[in-house]
């Protein structure tokens, strides 16, 4: 072979090309992935998730079909229409009024950074004015107080300046303000003054010397009871009750043997507030007992002055239990009807919630019931947060930020440290905490919304001047109004009291209660409160809508919308009175309830104010037999000694001027407005927003239903001056803090001298 010819051949048969692996298909790559542009796959998480440990997310794609999108279209174009129609309902309004709107943000371009905090500042001064609220002296100072729009203090200023200005002025020497007392109220004037010099000035050797004396360990153990069955169960559950009982029995030392327990602030508020609501349980016969502190008006006070020392020295370093202390100590004052005192001991608490970082959701390293624990401090402090700043009219100190909602689960119920049998349907002891949670929420939005919406009105005039205002503000609510509607469909079964006659829980139509007899009390009592507390808050929310403005010339075919919303505030008040009288009447269930009294009283004034607006009203009859009904809700109230038994009189007043309006509104002719209000041209006053029930009382005019003689009404006018309407109202303010200051602070001569951690007798 040639040296040129082919070798041995050695790359054998050629081999088929190789194919290449089919790439893997992937429906739609997840969230990361796409956004990296990287290879995904089909498992879930998936490997390069799973890799980097983070979260695999694919948002699902909406399907659009040709139908789809023609609704869409449409939908778009109505939006459009819409904003075109408002566009040129703007551009129409007259140049004047538009002066009076609130100002439109300001252009960034043109604006300053430092210019904007001012604006912003500017706009909710000017958002204030058209709220005015009401300044008042309290029933226990000369100083003047301010209470917002939405409290009870501002309707009853509205319904003062309406009823006075009916009336004939009399001597100028009686328009003076005087201060209102609670004298005026109890009838400490005709008492001694030597008692009142006693109790007041330094101590003297004629006056008595005391020291404050405490419970016995049993009769400590009867007013705790109270507590697990009443506060714990049916207004927050804030205190694990295992963990309380064994902090309680290490109180009892051998060392402390014959000097009583070691001190603890947060007994010892349980213990007053116990005590200020057990009292009153008790049957007048029964009140007077050999055990000290036992006095109606001043039980417990002994544990709150020594929760007040010991408390101070854990203010710097607070606690949960310092937390859960102050919390209590708000629904003391409460209850003493001292509000101011109460805002400032829950704002005081709010900051501590916030340092003790309960705003945020609990770290999942904690047990589940501290977790669960952490959450209802959280939302019962949004409770009482709530509830005084409708009360007084006055800004919340709480933001909406807060951790998630608590369990009201078996399990929670289980590991909460107390044991209830579960009532069923699911629902635990926890499940009224969490819809009274809830029911807050909801009316917090609302209530909100009402003073937070921008009014189309001129400076220097209020919503109730301006009944194009009013109705667009009706209009406005009209969701917030669905929403509390809707709470109530959410309410377990379990949780509702029965009707008479097929009758809807938490509606407001005449129908009776069926209170199960074999229920247990606590839960009982929590059926009644939830229904009575949605009430109460449906009468602050819908009361701003009764008006005492003169009605229009033309009266339309149907009233509008901000007339049946005033009748739903009187319906739900109507409604709460009925209630309150069946269980008082008939039952122990909220005997002692100080907050029931509360709302009674609200729903009262209220009923009057409704009344004397629309006289002749289709729901003005109803509303008037529920005034009458209140009366005896008040004498009922007042057997516990614990409440003013000078409601009921108020009350019997209020009606006496109201039942004359009605008459002058009739007329001598007999001449009624159609819409149930005042004829036009005849009506009393005008709805203005008063500085002060002192000034508002005596803005006197002439008397409406010219022609019209007293002897003909058959009413004394000498017994309807603008002076006794001032004292009528005097005492109207001093049944809503009937409490008197030596409640919570004794005669100087009375301050213990022993150290303020020891106990009296230490």
């Amino acid at each position: 072979m040639s040296p040129g010819g082919p070798g041995p051949s050695t790359a054998g048969p050629l081999s088929p090309p190789r194919l290449r692996r089919k790439r893997a298909q992937v429906v739609r790559a997840c969230d990361w992935c796409r956004k990296q542009r990287i290879k995904c796959d089909n498992d879930q998480p998936c490997l390069n998730c799973k890799n980097r440990g983070g979260e695999c997310s694919n948002e699902v794609i909406r399907a659009a079909t040709l139908p789809h999108s023609y609704r869409e279209i449409d939908r778009l174009r109505r939006q459009v229409r819409d904003l075109e129609r408002q566009l040129e309902q703007e551009r129409a309004r007259p140049t004047t009024t538009t002066h009076h709107c609130l100002p439109s943000p300001p252009n960034p371009s043109s604006s300053t950074p430092g210019s904007l905090p001012d604006t912003r500042i500017a706009d909710e001064n000017r958002q204030q004015s058209f709220w005015q609220g009401v300044r008042i002296h309290s029933a226990r100072s000369p100083h003047e107080t301010w209470y917002g729009p939405s409290s009870f203090y501002a309707f009853l200023g509205r319904l003062a300046d309406f009823l006075n200005s009916t009336f004939p002025q009399t001597d100028p020497a009686q328009q003076i303000p005087r201060p209102i007392s609670s004298s005026i109220l109890f009838d400490e004037g005709n008492g001694s003054s030597e008692n009142t010099s006693c109790r007041l000035q330094a101590p003297t050797p004629g006056c008595p010397k005391a020291k404050p004396s405490y419970l016995s360990p049993t009769q400590e153990e009867y007013f705790l009871d109270l507590f697990w069955q009443s506060y714990h169960t049916c207004l927050f559950p804030i205190i694990n009750e295992t963990e309380f009982k064994k902090h309680y029995q290490s109180l009892w030392t051998a060392s402390t043997a014959g000097h009583g327990r070691k001190p603890s602030a947060l007994v010892d508020i349980v213990l007053a507030l116990c005590m200020q609501r057990g009292i009153s349980m008790l049957p007048p016969t029964g009140r007077q007992t050999s055990a000290p502190g036992f006095d109606d008006s001043i039980a417990g006070r002994q544990y709150f002055q020594r929760y007040q020392r010991l408390i101070q020295y854990e203010m710097e370093s607070p606690t949960m239990s310092t937390l859960q202390s102050h919390i209590l100590c708000c629904v003391y004052f409460c209850n003493a009807t001292f509000m101011n005192m109460a805002d400032e001991e829950c704002a005081l608490a709010v900051r501590m919630a916030y340092m003790l970082d309960l705003h945020r959701e609990p770290s999942p390293t904690l047990p589940r019931h501290e977790r669960e624990l952490r959450k209802h401090i959280w939302w019962s402090l949004y409770i009482v947060d709530t509830k005084v700043a409708v009360k007084l009219g006055r800004p919340s100190h709480i933001t909406d930020t807060g951790p998630s909602l608590p369990s009201d689960g078996r399990d929670a119920a289980m590991e909460s440290g107390s044991y209830f049998a579960a009532p069923g349907d699911d629902s635990t002891w926890l499940s009224f905490s969490l819809h009274q949670i809830k029911l807050l929420i909801a009316a917090r939005e609302a209530h909100t919304a009402f003073y937070g919406n921008p009014l189309d009105i001129r400076e220097g005039e209020t919503i109730w001047d301006n009944p194009c205002a009013l109705e667009a503000h009706a209009k406005f609510m009209q969701p917030y109004a669905n929403a509390l509607e809707d709470w109530t469909k959410g309410v377990p079964r379990t949780l509702t009291t029965k009707r008479q006659g097929n009758g809807q829980p938490f509606s407001t139509e005449d129908s009776a209660l069926e209170i199960e007899q074999f229920a247990p009390l606590w839960l009982q009592r929590q059926r009644l409160l939830l229904e009575l507390v949605y009430h109460n808050l449906s009468i602050y929310q819908w009361r701003p809508f009764i008006t005492f403005a003169s009605p229009p010339a033309s009266t339309p075919a149907e009233p509008s919308l901000a007339r049946q919303i005033a009748v739903k505030a009187a319906s739900h008040a109507i409604i709460l009175t009925k209630i309150s009288h069946q269980v008082i009447s008939s039952t122990s269930i909220l005997t002692g309830w100080d907050e029931v009294f509360q709302w009674q009283w609200n729903a009262s004034v209220s009923l009057v104010g409704f009344v004397a607006a629309y006289p002749h009203d289709p729901s003005t009859p109803a509303a008037r037999s529920a005034i009458d009904l209140s009366v005896a809700v008040f004498e009922l109230f007042s057997k516990s000694g614990t409440v003013p038994d000078g409601a009921a009189d108020i009350v019997r007043k209020l009606c006496a001027k109201v039942d004359f309006l009605a008459q002058v509104a009739q007329g001598p002719t007999g001449a009624l407005d159609d819409g149930g209000g005042w004829p036009a041209g005849s009506t009393p006053g005008h709805s203005v927003a008063p500085d002060g029930l002192g000034d508002s009382l005596l803005a006197g005019s002439s008397i409406p239903g010219a022609g019209t003689t007293p002897e003909a009404l058959n009413f004394n006018l000498d017994d309807v001056t603008a002076s006794s309407i001032q004292d009528m109202f005097q005492m109207a303010v001093a049944v809503d803090q009937w409490g008197g200051l030596d409640m919570l602070w004794p005669p100087v001569d009375m301050w213990p001298e022993e150290s303020p951690v020891a106990p009296s007798g230490a």
